[in-house]
């Protein structure tokens, strides 16, 4: 499934977005864009997905 991703925010080298799954729920999510790292998770809320991002400690980085 396509999700189309709004209130993009760069936190390090974690992106946080906010999406709509497939059951027209709100949420949001942390993946890093370091090659080879791999994190990715889905939250309820903005500042769960953003705490994630700051406290995230990349391996590849």
């Amino acid at each position: 499934m396509l999700r189309r991703f709004r209130n993009l925010a760069r936190i390090g080298p974690v992106e946080v977005g906010t999406a709509n799954d497939c059951r027209g729920r709100t949420r949001h999510t942390a993946a890093c864009t370091a090659p080879r790292c791999g994190f990715s998770a889905e939250y309820d809320t903005r500042s769960a997905a953003e705490l994630a991002a700051r406290t995230h400690r990349c391996p590849a980085h």
